[in-house]
């Protein structure tokens, strides 16, 4: 084998390597907390530790939905952040999906000047403006109601742009067709691009939904009366304080937590790097 040969190989086996060891990192936190969750606390701690345990507990189960402390409990906050991600990402993609098919298609006044604001606020961090949106829902009385975790985060610009993107790739001729045939703007959008952006939705929806689903400052800072729809996030914050050391417990829930999202990415894989490899010839 000639030299460039042997180079060439050798860096196929380097990345191989790489490869492998990023997804040994990502995937290692996950494996260990299956069977973690099954562990009294006694196995948890014990050193040498056993990746298995020794006697399979469903205990921390048990623990994380009896609990009540203070009017929150884990089997309603699941609920209702199931709720509010939900709704949030139904809102979200009907509210973004319009507006990106409205700088799409649509010509009226001051357009570009608009289009352009939105794009500036895609390069503001979140946090700089945190003190202040709160000051926001304080003054539109939104705090410790469902709707204070549903209404700031709708809107985005990333999700108007990559709509609007896809959108100006549909041929003009549909539209025209449709327009033709009597069904107005609105009607082209829903019958004619709605149906055509299925995948969009999905890799969009899937990135609203765990933006809502793992949120946790956002929550924290507004939900401070209200345990019933406390999020699942508050919830571990809290089973953390109230099973300080036994941290099955809190394995037993964030496993919980993780569940839904990962059986929502599996059924919707394939959509989802249908999505990127589109992203990626645009």
């Amino acid at each position: 084998m000639d030299r460039i040969g042997m180079k060439n190989r050798l860096v196929r086996i380097a990345k191989v390597v790489m490869t492998l060891l990023v997804i040994a990192i990502i995937l290692f936190p996950i494996v260990w907390m299956l069977p973690a969750a099954f562990k009294d606390r006694t196995e948890l701690f014990a050193i040498p530790n056993k990746f298995f345990p020794e006697e399979w507990s469903f205990e921390n189960f048990e623990k994380v939905f009896k609990l009540t402390l203070n009017g929150y409990n884990f089997g309603s906050s699941l609920l209702a952040t199931l709720f509010v991600t939900v709704v949030a990402t139904a809102l979200s993609l009907f509210i973004n999906m319009m507006a990106g098919y409205v700088f799409a298609r649509i010509e009226f006044p001051l357009k570009n000047v608009i289009w352009w604001y939105v794009l500036i606020t895609m390069f503001i961090p979140g946090i700089t403006i945190l003190l202040t949106s709160i000051r926001v829902v304080n003054i539109l009385e939104l705090t410790d109601t469902v709707w204070v975790l549903i209404i700031p985060g709708v809107v985005s610009a990333y999700n108007i742009f990559y709509f609007r993107q896809f959108f100006l790739s549909i041929p003009k001729s549909l539209e025209d067709a449709a327009l033709l045939d009597g069904l107005g703007h609105f009607g082209t959008f829903w019958h004619i691009f709605r149906p055509m952006s299925t995948t969009p939705m999905i890799v969009i929806g899937i990135s609203v939904f765990m933006g809502y689903w793992n949120s946790f400052m956002w929550p924290t800072l507004t939900i401070s009366d209200n345990p019933k729809i406390a999020q699942v996030t508050q919830i571990i914050r809290v089973l953390s304080d109230a099973y300080a050391g036994d941290y099955g417990v809190v394995v037993a829930a964030s496993l919980v937590s993780i569940a839904i999202p990962l059986v929502i990415y599996m059924i919707f894989q394939k959509k989802i790097l249908e999505g990127i490899a589109t992203t990626g010839l645009k």
